[in-house]
């Protein structure tokens, strides 16, 4: 068995995916894009290299990463049989293209941890301020000040897969009361009520924070609109870290500059990223954007190596993969 993967991530998991598959030969993905045996060093024509499962990995999101030749070598790849992909979504086409291809794949969830805790940290940020005291400490300046506690708030989770469920279950434990948005609920969510998706417009308004975590698909984009905006509660938080294509931005701007509603919106994702210099949502002052980073928790990757290594044991031993994905679930 051939397993691709980058110089990184080899450097970083060669030997506990070895302890798993004792036999794999490793090719790694140097940063130009060139081929070598881990083993040997040998060099290895993309023609030749004969790759039978596939780990891509976080590194290759990096600047100057081989995203592209990594991904063009699965696509070229006649015997690839799986892929395991660090994310958990799959709305990228390269993976419809791959499960089409007749390729296995499965995802990774290992980013809960660190997207629930960028959650709260915005929401007690947009709460507490802590600006203004860092502002008041440099002025030398004591003076007390009220801010608003996130107990006994109201928070919608719209999609409350396992990132939705860990914002929730965060939430929950300061205290707030949690209603989650969910197309097929299992009666296992963390949440104080359950909602269908026709049912959002109707719950907006009792929310203080809403927090987008669901999937891109046609049914989802644009799904916070006019309508949905206007429907929100005076004062309340919008915070995405799902997509960009959740969110209709013009519509969102509007929302901001009215009197009453919506309050600020922090966004981690956009529907264009990187977000052009020339975007108002840059400059606006109830918007904070962050660089879709709210995953780089660095816990993720020791997380990635472990669901890797358990879902390759579980393939050699012809066992249920974790978290695979088929051509209806595209």
């Amino acid at each position: 068995m051939r397993i691709l993967l980058t110089s990184v991530a080899a450097a970083r998991a060669a030997e506990r995916v070895l302890s798993v598959a004792p036999d794999a030969e490793l090719v790694e993905m140097d940063g130009e894009g060139s081929l070598h045996d881990r083993a040997s060093g040998v060099a290895i024509a993309w023609d030749g290299a004969a790759i039978d499962v596939a780990w891509p990995t976080y590194d290759l999101f990096d600047q100057g990463a081989p995203l592209r030749p990594f991904f063009g070598l699965l696509l070229r790849a006649t015997g690839l049989r799986w892929v395991h992909s660090p994310a958990a979504g799959v709305d990228a086409p390269v993976f419809a293209q791959l499960v089409d291809n007749g390729v296995r794949l499965t995802t990774t969830h290992v980013t809960d941890v660190p997207i629930s805790e960028y959650v709260l940290r915005a929401v007690l940020d947009h709460y507490q301020q802590p600006h203004v005291w860092r502002a008041a400490q440099g002025r030398r300046e004591w003076g007390r000040r009220e801010f608003r506690e996130v107990a006994g708030t109201v928070w919608l989770v719209v999609g409350i897969g396992a990132i939705g469920s860990a914002v929730a279950t965060r939430a929950r434990a300061f205290g707030a009361t949690v209603i989650g948005a969910r197309r097929t609920p299992d009666g296992r969510e963390p949440a104080d009520r359950v909602i269908r998706p026709d049912e959002l417009l109707a719950v907006v308004p009792e929310a203080d924070v809403v927090v987008l975590a669901a999937p891109a698909t046609p049914d989802t984009t644009r799904l916070v609109d006019d309508a949905f905006l206007g429907a929100m509660k005076d004062g309340a938080l919008l915070v995405n870290i799902a997509r960009g294509a959740l969110v209709d931005e013009a519509a969102l701007l509007t929302a901001l500059d009215r009197p009453g509603g919506i309050e600020a919106a922090v966004l981690d994702v956009t529907a264009t990223e990187p977000l052009p210099d020339d975007s108002p949502l840059w400059s606006h002052p109830a918007i904070t954007i962050t660089p879709h980073g709210s995953a780089e928790g660095r816990g993720r990757h020791e997380r990635l190596v472990g669901v890797f290594c358990e879902n390759l044991r579980r393939y050699r031993a012809g066992e249920h993969l974790l978290h695979e994905v088929t051509a209806a679930d595209l």
